[in-house]
């Protein structure tokens, strides 16, 4: 059996109903940051060196992160559907 739900509602409403915070705020002030940082920029050297100092680690710290992300989400997974099914039962 298969049930289809669609639920029309803003993304704040979801975001209240699934218990989620409000980052609206830390959004903007993000937002605002990386504004006042790009205005200072006006060749691709200050560019890379802005880069550098928002990812120090690189290519090496985004994989380290994607990874901790995708560990964190099986995880998760597991943990909401009873733990790992036995095989051979």
């Amino acid at each position: 059996m298969k049930v289809h739900v669609e639920i029309d509602c803003t993304p704040e409403e979801a975001r209240a109903f699934m218990g989620l915070p409000d980052l609206s705020r830390a959004q903007a002030a993000y937002s605002e940051g990386m504004e006042k940082a790009m205005r200072g920029v006006s060749n691709p050297d200050q560019l890379q060196e802005l880069a550098k100092t928002m990812a120090p680690m690189g290519q090496a710290g985004l994989k380290m992160f994607q990874a901790f992300m995708e560990g964190s989400a099986a995880n998760m997974a597991r943990a909401t559907s009873g733990g790992e099914k036995k095989t051979g039962d």
